[in-house]
């Protein structure tokens, strides 16, 4: 199997493993929240922060859409350098989100986390989506 070829599957695992940590924590999301708070907090603060990171990670999950939506579409499957960010930046995801989930971290740096490791790949899959339709379709 070509260099090339063994992307997809990697590109494949490392965006599902994102996933399935962003879900996870969207469902215990509980004690992070608390993490993000003083000692003392009241029942206010924790909406706010609970909203807060319902959000951010309501916005991950769109975003998740938009890389899965270019990638099955075959618009970006076999582009190797979409596929490397996307790699990059989602296992670095992994690793990161694994430690905010276990260590927990503060909610200010998820979304550190989300800027470098979400928004950044799926704004370049929307780029590469545009143009790779955009420059299918020829002018009359």
């Amino acid at each position: 199997m070509s260099a090339i070829h063994s992307l997809v599957p990697a590109r494949f695992l490392t965006l599902t493993a994102h996933l399935v940590i962003v879900i996870t924590i969207f469902w215990s999301r509980d004690n992070n929240v608390r993490a993000c708070l003083p000692l003392d907090y009241s029942q206010d603060e924790y909406r706010s922060q609970d909203t807060q990171l319902v959000v951010a990670l309501s916005v991950t999950l769109g975003l998740f859409a938009i890389e899965l939506a270019g990638f099955f579409s075959g618009a970006s499957m076999f582009n190797s350098t979409q596929s490397l960010l996307s790699i990059a930046a989602h296992a670095s995801a992994s690793v990161a989100l694994l430690f905010f989930l276990f260590e927990q971290w503060s909610c200010a740096i998820y979304w550190w986390i989300f800027g470098f490791c979400s928004a950044l790949p799926a704004l370049m899959e929307i780029l590469l989506f545009v143009s790779v339709f955009a420059l299918k379709k020829k002018p009359l």
